[in-house]
């Protein structure tokens, strides 16, 4: 039996099977067909995979040395359908994310720092970059620390990323239709695309059998075609903050849209306090704006996660900077044997 080396990693809310590019076919349909057998997909339970059946563990990152001067890794993301047999990279997963400079210092990609080491990410799906900052004391990956990340058990070391060049990373403008506000299928909305395309409702006035209609008719306007079996765009609705942060979110599964996101992605949340900094968009009116230097607190359905944006206010408006703490650990290495 032919096995797969492959590193288990959980990454912010999120846990996938990292591989080096190397280790998979370079063809990407013999790669998708091989991916689907590993992590027992199609099938609602994964039973006969490393897929833990929801769409936060049905993840997969593919990493190696990057060409770009700029960077020092690549990662291609690909998210990995349950039921049914498809793999996608029409996004990217900043909770994944978390976890990718580890990875290449794990295997080898990246040389550890004597105290601290920053890696160069290039997010092959979007072609934005990131830099992931985490501690490496003697050189080695610390994962032992006292951050708390809402959504994940216990504490864990921190993980810096910091993003650049995410504004319009998918649609190709921060505002994919051109409008800070559009009425799409009888809805005010904000389509918003820092990182993740996503639209953005008020809670009040979105019932939830309306979520599907909603998003197939805002992926055409915001020119990402029939988005049937996509990822993206993520809907959200927003609300008034309950329990003491910036804004109250919902997140939808794209697949499934009756069943909530247990929590919120990195880059969506971060999208997300995007359209609410300008004036005018869904949402705006909702947002408690933190102390001076604090970052914005976004609460979800398992807490809360922090991000930095800053925003330039403009017609056309542009993004100055993002960031965002989460953290990371290994669950297990060693050889991943796919379905025959």
């Amino acid at each position: 039996m032919t096995g797969v080396r492959c590193l288990l990693m959980r990454g912010g809310t999120s846990k996938g099977a990292f591989f080096l590019a190397s280790d998979l076919p370079t063809d990407p349909a013999e790669r998708d067909d091989l991916l689907l057998r590993i992590m027992g997909s199609p099938d609602p339970a994964q039973i006969d995979g490393l897929g833990g059946a929801q769409p936060v563990t049905s993840k997969v990152a593919v990493v190696s040395r990057s060409a770009e001067p700029d960077c020092d890794v690549d990662y291609l993301f690909l998210q990995v359908g349950i039921d049914v047999p498809t793999v996608s990279d029409r996004q990217t997963c900043g909770n994944l994310l978390a976890a990718v400079g580890q990875f290449a210092v794990e295997r080898g990609l990246v040389a550890a720092g004597a105290q601290r080491t920053s890696v160069r990410i290039r997010m092959v799906n979007t072609g934005g970059r990131a830099k992931s900052t985490f501690a490496t004391p003697g050189g080695r990956v610390d994962y032992a620390g006292d951050t708390a990340v809402a959504g994940v058990p216990g504490t864990a070391a921190p993980v810096a990323l910091a993003f650049a060049n995410t504004e319009g990373s998918v649609c190709g403008s921060l505002l994919p239709t051109g409008r800070l506000v559009d009425e799409i299928d009888g809805l005010q909305v904000t389509c918003i695309d820092n990182g993740m395309p996503v639209v953005v409702a008020r809670e009040e006035d979105l019932p939830p059998d309306r979520i599907r209609s909603l998003r197939i008719e805002a992926g055409k306007a915001m020119e990402l075609g029939d988005v049937t079996g996509s990822a993206v765009p993520k809907i959200t609705f927003v609300s008034a903050p309950q329990g003491g942060g910036a804004i109250r979110t919902r997140t939808f599964n794209a697949f499934d849209p009756v069943r909530q996101h247990p929590s919120i992605g990195v880059l969506g949340a971060v999208s997300v306090v995007t359209a609410a900094l300008l004036d005018g968009a869904v949402g705006h009116e909702l947002l408690v704006r933190p102390a001076a230097g604090r970052p914005f607190s976004v609460e979800h359905p398992s807490g809360s996660l922090e991000v930095d944006v800053d925003v330039e206010p403009g017609n056309p408006p542009s993004v100055r900077r993002s960031a965002v703490i989460r953290t990371a650990r290994p669950l297990f290495d060693g050889t991943t044997f796919p379905r025959p």
